[in-house]
């Protein structure tokens, strides 16, 4: 017994040596752990307490009358206890063992006396596994001879070593739990710290900006479930990371998952784990995502492309706080808050059939919409200049800004990739910083795109009226940009010129005009 680190073969080993004894019918073992099927229970009307009640955990035995009765089961009328119900309550809720030396003699104890008879059960002996003061479980053993005082001190013993080794099993499991958390928790914290150095926080101060800060404010503190809406590279998980930062669960980890990278074969391991040697692959155990998040975050990312049929194993754990690893019966529990995060309209999706509804409604408790970036260029310039700074000490490279006239086409670029996109544009525009041309290159891109509407508003993003004279050095200071951009270069396909959509002798006319000095 003292060799066993899980509980499951401790009480196996038990039970079956205890029926090695030729003269033992039956032995079976309780554990007091909390009530969970007090609906169905056969013995609730017996039941003072629903918060705690015995659970048959092992059983051995052999019929002596049919070979065919299968005594090995944990799931039949016996199968849970309440406390101070029938004789094994009365020995979990005393803490006092129950002996009946001659069942032929006194037959109070035993609820079913024409079984007794049938399979010449004589006595019966249950006795509280205890331990530092404790009552952990129950030991009954049915035998075909009466008990007399050695049988007595035989089971008494093997009831105290029993006891200390359940207590010694559960805490080899509560750190194998642990360690393999932790291990866990070390693979994603590491993972997701180089991802977090990535991350720049909230830029800016649009209105919308102000309104996703002020509703995560709301719901961070409360525990509820969040779902957040966006399109794709709007920064939903970066709303995740400050939910889950300014929430009480924030020392634990935040667990990103992205549900459209998982094969639909892989699921409920990347989901929920494991057991060593479960499928062909399972070279050792795996905590799975929901075992790192225990009383930390998970984040969902696209939750809405997790196959409708797999939808069912994620809605138990949310509605029960339970799951099951691939290829274990044990049944564990969990505590995470889910910040899921999607493109898709799933509301749509669940009257296409698409998504459950009832999943829908356990995610959608309080829903948070990212706007597109085009929907807060106000941000647009705070963000474009966090990202090149970022870029250019990364890099190494020697600072440089973007002009008023870059920033304008920035603004005016409508953005479908979004921040994202964004930051793609400012990290290649800081890898080339240094070759004008081929920063000229990135912005004519993007020029095109935008249209010629773009280049009436880079001289003048106000409806103001401007003096001649206003209008003047707005020209000079076009010009000036044009030339920076291009390194001085006024002539060919990436001159200066060419930018301002001038003819090279016009554009030397004017510099000569205003007196603008270029080396």
């Amino acid at each position: 017994m003292g060799q066993q680190r899980s509980t499951t073969p401790l009480f196996k080993l038990i039970t079956d040596r205890i029926c090695e004894f030729k003269k033992v019918a039956l032995a079976r073992i309780w554990l007091i752990k909390k009530g969970d099927i007090c609906s169905s229970c056969r013995l609730s009307g017996e039941c003072f307490s629903p918060e705690q009640c015995l659970h048959l955990v092992a059983s051995s035995g052999r019929s002596s009358v049919n070979s065919f009765e299968d005594w090995s089961r944990i799931d039949g009328a016996h199968r849970r206890f309440p406390m101070g119900a029938r004789k094994i309550g009365h020995i979990a809720s005393t803490g006092e063992p129950v002996v009946v030396a001659s069942i032929e003699e006194d037959a109070k104890w035993i609820g079913h006396p024409g079984w007794a008879k049938r399979e010449s059960i004589k006595g019966f002996a249950g006795h509280p596994m205890r331990f530092h003061g404790n009552t952990l479980g129950v030991l009954g053993v049915f035998t075909k001879i009466p008990m007399d005082q050695p049988v007595l001190d035989i089971l008494t013993l093997i009831t105290n070593h029993a006891a200390a080794a359940l207590a010694n099993a559960r805490a080899f499991e509560t750190i194998e739990q642990l360690t393999t958390q932790l291990k866990a928790e070390n693979t994603y914290l590491k993972k997701e710290l180089s991802e977090t150095r990535a991350h720049t926080g909230f830029i800016g101060k649009s209105p919308a900006l102000r309104r996703i800060l002020d509703q995560i404010d709301l719901v961070a503190s409360t525990g509820a479930n969040v779902l957040i809406l966006g399109e794709s590279g709007t920064g939903k998980e970066l709303v995740a990371r400050e939910i889950h930062k300014r929430s009480s669960r924030s020392s634990k980890p935040l667990i990103k998952i992205n549900c459209a990278s998982v094969p639909r074969q892989l699921f409920s391991s990347e989901f929920f784990g494991h057991a060593k040697g479960a499928f062909t692959g399972a070279l050792s155990n795996r905590a799975g995502k929901f075992g790192a998040a225990h009383k930390g975050s998970l984040f969902l990312d696209e939750v809405g492309e997790i196959p409708f049929e797999l939808q069912a194993q994620l809605l138990r754990v949310l509605q029960e706080g339970e799951y099951e690893r691939i290829g274990e019966e044990k049944v564990r529990t969990v505590d995470t808050r889910i910040i899921a995060a999607t493109n898709r309209d799933l509301k749509k999706e669940v009257d296409l059939g698409n998504f459950r509804e009832d999943l829908y409604f356990r995610l959608n408790v309080f829903p948070i919409t990212v706007p597109p970036l085009r929907e807060r260029k106000e941000d647009i310039e705070s963000l474009a200049q966090s990202f090149l700074t970022r870029c250019l000490q990364d890099m190494k490279r020697p600072f440089v800004s973007f002009n008023r006239q870059q920033i304008a086409m920035l603004e005016q670029y409508s953005w479908p990739g979004n921040v994202r996109e964004l930051q793609n544009v400012v990290e290649r525009f800081a890898i080339t910083a240094g070759s004008n041309s081929a920063q000229l290159e990135i912005f004519k891109s993007l020029s095109t795109q935008i249209g010629p509407k773009a280049s009436l508003d880079f001289a003048n993003r106000t409806d103001d009226v401007r003096t001649e004279a206003q209008m003047i050095q707005l020209q000079i200071q076009n010009i000036e940009n044009a030339l920076a951009l291009c390194g001085g270069k006024i002539y060919g396909t990436n001159g200066a010129a060419a930018l301002l959509g001038l003819r090279p002798t016009t554009l030397a006319t004017r510099i000569k005009k205003y007196k603008i000095t270029w080396p």
